[in-house]
């Protein structure tokens, strides 16, 4: 069987200036990076337009060790819109070198629903990474300038500083430090660290940033820290905000690719779902329902996590307003849910996946919340059985939810058309009454409360003396109307990633808040979950590797 990377190489690919064409882009106006990636400016974006094209979301059940396929999926299926004739482009995240040198991987789909060119896109692509990088750091560069400063301070207290640097890898032992030691030439000593580039509040804002000026309002309400006399500081009182947005003047715009079939791809910003808002742009998602008739994009991990941020956050920020969702589900997962062991579930086992469905009951259960129509994709693999996933089949039926089996790795397009004629069907003829799930103006315990109790299944909520203690500083600053982004592990409904399938009578444990003034949003933290994850016993680097004449191996 060939591998992802040796069936990429194994296709033709267009020039990206071909591919821009069956968007309406002038060749003229693309900002070419090599013959198949570029960049597309935003004058590409009517929003009149947007409002008669059809917006997708693809989501998950909770994904486990077996992997659910979502971004295949979400490339499958807008290739095979293409096919019926329903004109479509695929909006998709960037992914980080955290993932790809680390456990999970690239994030380019797989078989034939890839990306191309899934190694460019997979290591530095564009560099939009490395500018969110640089104005990150910029501001903690400014930050600690201000400190020192003896004519220009503004009085800050380092012991409040909330505003840590980044970088695009996993690395645990940057997670706490100590900078400013040696001597008064190098700073004043404080406590700080890192975070992963995917979880900069930067990288946040990018996404949600509709134009270069509201980037700008936006980087300067990043919230910093307070003086010495309890004063709230922010980017803009360090002027920072236009040097920041000047790094990114580039990285605003969205990345024009290919998908293996040919069809357009825009894959920009990268923030993941687990500690972020895990959706991509609203400038690419504009753009894509500007040029085409069906935008097809996918958010981070399981419904409760990045379907739920896209919805509460990015469709509210930006007035968006999905058509249908498709939620992905796998044999193997759900048998997973069920009970059974991983080195077990290509054995067929209809017990253990009749347990484990009630996850999939359960994200059913949560699109519903939102007033929105769900399809439910199930991401075929050659160890299913015949009779497993006919009773997946069967229970959606029974639950009057459209369902199709989608060979996306194995056929592409062509093993999605089912999947496709169903999601258009629903779109097209579905009068969603889109809502989200909770109004801004109520309290923060509320609003957290809502999602823990309707989307997760918590019993409770608890807070520890340092989450109360941040509830009391947001209501300070007069920043309780913002929206919630909610920082939970991925491979539970609870905040326990042990619990799995659907579990009841927990309590989720909020243990800090952190502000995201600047994106929009609070950051609940709850559980063990982490801004810099680390690299696993046997890393994916160690297997990647380049031959003599540039070729890479070990991307998957």
């Amino acid at each position: 069987m060939k591998t992802d990377i040796e069936i990429a190489r194994s296709v033709r690919m267009k020039p990206v200036t071909e591919v821009a064409r069956q968007l309406g882009i002038a060749p003229d106006d693309l900002e070419l990076y090599g013959k198949y990636k570029a960049k597309v400016p935003l004058s590409y974006i009517d929003r009149e337009k947007r409002k008669n094209a059809k917006l997708i979301l693809v989501s998950a059940i909770s994904p486990t060790p077996a992997g659910e396929g979502k971004t295949t999926v979400s490339i499958g299926l807008s290739q095979a819109l293409n096919r019926i004739g329903k004109r479509s482009c695929v909006v998709l995240r960037e992914p980080s070198l955290g993932p790809v040198f680390g456990l999970k991987g690239g994030a380019t789909g797989g078989g034939l629903s890839q990306v191309l060119p899934m190694e460019d896109i997979n290591l530095h692509f564009t560099g939009d990474f490395a500018a969110i990088e640089k104005a990150h750091n910029l501001l903690a560069a400014l930050i600690d300038n201000n400190i020192q400063s003896k004519t220009r301070s503004l009085g800050l207290d380092p012991r409040t500083i909330s505003w840590k640097r980044v970088m695009d890898m996993n690395d645990r032992s940057l997670r706490h430090i100590v900078a400013g030691l040696g001597g008064t030439a190098s700073g004043v000593p404080r406590e700080t660290g890192f975070d992963i580039t995917a979880a900069s509040e930067v990288m946040a804002i990018l996404c949600l940033a509709t134009s270069i000026a509201d980037l700008k309002r936006r980087l300067g309400n990043i919230f910093v820290g307070f003086t010495y006399d309890k004063k709230p500081v922010y980017a803009r009182d360090l002027h920072a905000e236009g040097a920041m947005a000047a790094l990114l003047k580039d990285a605003i715009k969205p990345n024009l690719v290919q998908t293996l079939e040919g069809t357009p791809a825009l894959i920009h910003g990268g923030p993941f779902a687990n500690i972020a808002q895990g959706t991509n742009t609203v400038v690419a998602t504009e753009m894509s329902l500007s040029l085409t008739d069906y935008t097809v994009t996918e958010a981070g991990f399981g419904f409760d996590l990045g379907a739920e941020k896209f919805l509460d956050i990015k469709c509210r920020a930006a007035g968006l307003s999905p058509n249908a969702v498709v939620l992905v589900a796998t044999v193997r997962a759900l048998k997973y849910h069920g009970g059974q062991p991983l080195k077990e579930l290509k054995t067929p086992d209809v017990e253990a996946l009749e347990r484990g469905i009630v996850n999939l009951q359960k994200h059913i259960e949560n699109i519903g919340l939102f007033g929105l129509s769900p399809v439910v994709a199930i991401n075929k693999f050659a160890t299913d059985s015949d009779e497993e996933l006919q009773f997946i089949r069967d229970y959606c039926t029974m639950r009057g939810v459209p369902c199709a089996v989608a060979d996306v790795w194995g056929q592409g397009g062509a093993g999605t058309e089912e999947l496709a004629g169903l999601v258009a069907e629903t779109a097209d003829h579905c009068c969603p009454q889109f809502k989200p799930l909770y109004p801004l103006d109520e309290p923060v315990t509320r609003k957290v409360e809502t999602i823990a109790k309707n989307i997760y299944g918590a019993e409770a909520v608890d807070y520890t003396p340092k989450a109360k203690n941040a509830l009391k500083r947001i209501a300070d600053l007069g920043l309780d109307a913002l929206a919630i982004c909610m920082a939970k592990t991925q491979k539970s409904l609870s905040d326990n990633p042990a619990l799995l399938g659907r579990p009841k009578d927990f309590v989720i444990t909020v243990r800090d808040i952190e502000i995201a003034a600047g994106a929009g949003f609070l950051i609940p933290i709850t559980g063990e979950i982490m801004r810099m994850p680390g690299l696993p016993e046997e890393p994916a680097a160690e297997h990647i590797d380049i031959d003599d004449e540039g070729n890479l191996s070990g991307l998957f």
